[in-house]
């Protein structure tokens, strides 16, 4: 059976909420992100990405770039109600869902052509479905592996739908070209012209021993694999333990602590949002690091006390990346796992005395609960009258 992979991916999906609560910025260059000198930009409309801003740049660049940009101030609470809602209705197309992150997800849809069509169909009535249920628009990327379907998604956003099938792998890599292959960036672009490689056929044309001894072990084996339409192994299935985590790759590579730090604070309260919701405690936080050379490290740890609140997570996450990383360093993507879960609302053994994240979680279950409540206002408005 021909295996069938969809990448939902949300387009600018801090921006479009914000846009769906207030229509008066319809059109505008919104830039979600704090105002502050060290604040960078988490999410931009698409008005505001023709002047070349991009998530994770310096807020203060993204000014000058487009000093009449409107600057809105993230509302991750109101982000992730608008996530867990739409991961509601992938879950209705597909047993297996992978999120990726607050917008992106994997589904895999092997043989599920009886219940929703040929996968162009399928991914229509995924699209449809969505907007449906919250008046957002997806992009939708289907292929043979995750890797093809990641790359698919972002061919012909926003909202978008591209198929690429098996035996059009190359054609579809040939047709995107270095500059959209996943993981190529301005740096390894330049890398590879200083070898006289600038398109992907000509990429094809070395051997991977050749590829490795010029760019390293990890680059060579992921140039040798992406060119050919090879899933390198990037997105890979979850692992047979359950985690929640969520990653971000740069359009440009990120070298400096403030920008690192800020990315991981909306991280934090992503995971931590989704643990609330799932109903989980964590043990383990994890943190994922991948440089240019595509060489990935992971560090984690279990720390005596109970995970309760994002808070916590964040100051263990940037105590985890100062001994991981070395300023200057330029990190490619970052991620951000918890891990260990186990079922319930308390611990597994009680502390003696109460834990000051503990008010904290008790506030964000509060603030989870107030957004399921908006949840089912939003779900009831869409159903049809009795007059209809």
């Amino acid at each position: 059976m021909e295996q069938v992979f969809f990448h939902v991916d949300m387009d600018a999906f801090y921006a479009a909420i914000e846009v769906l609560d207030h229509p008066e910025y319809r059109g505008k260059c919104l830039l979600i992100g704090g105002s502050g000198k060290r604040s960078v930009v988490a999410t931009a409309s698409y008005e505001a990405r023709k002047f070349g801003i991009h998530s994770a740049m310096p807020m203060a660049q993204a000014l000058r770039l487009c000093p009449h940009a409107l600057v809105v101030k993230p509302r991750m609470e109101r982000y992730h109600q608008m996530s867990s809602i739409v991961m509601d209705v992938l879950k209705r197309f597909s047993s297996s869902v992978q999120q990726i992150s607050i917008d992106e997800a994997f589904l895999d849809m092997t043989g599920t052509q009886r219940l929703f069509g040929i996968p162009r169909e399928a991914g229509t009535l995924l699209k449809k479905a969505v907007h449906d249920e919250t008046g957002l628009t997806i992009s939708v990327g289907i292929g043979p592996s995750r890797f093809i379907a990641k790359m698919a998604s972002d061919y012909d956003k926003p909202d978008g739908l591209c198929r690429v099938s098996v035996g059009k792998e190359i054609a579809f890599i040939d047709a995107i070209g270095l500059k959209k292959l996943w993981g190529v960036g301005k740096v390894t672009q330049q890398l590879l012209a200083k070898h006289h490689i600038t398109t992907t056929a000509e990429l094809r044309s070395y051997q991977e021993s050749t590829l490795q001894n010029l760019f390293g072990s990890s680059m060579g084996h992921y140039l040798y694999q992406a060119c050919r339409g090879i899933d390198p192994g990037i997105f890979s299935s979850e692992a047979k333990s359950h985690s929640i985590s969520t990653e971000t790759t740069f359009a440009e590579d990120i070298r400096d602590e403030e920008t690192l730090h800020e990315v991981l604070l909306f991280m934090s309260h992503e995971v931590m949002f989704r643990c609330l919701d799932e109903k989980q405690i964590a043990r383990t936080v994890s943190l994922k690091l991948r440089s240019p050379d595509f060489a990935t490290s992971t560090i984690q740890v279990t720390p005596q006390a109970t995970l309760y609140s994002a808070e916590q997570i964040y100051q263990i996450a940037t105590q985890l990346l100062a001994q991981k990383w070395s300023e200057g360093k330029p990190v490619r993507l970052i991620g951000l796992a918890l891990q260990g879960l186990y079922s319930g609302t308390r611990p597994l053994q009680e502390e003696l005395f109460e834990d000051p994240y503990q008010k904290k979680r008790k506030l964000e279950e509060v603030v989870l609960a107030l957004q399921k409540q908006g949840k089912q206002v939003m779900k009831a408005a869409n159903l049809p009258s009795k007059e209809e």
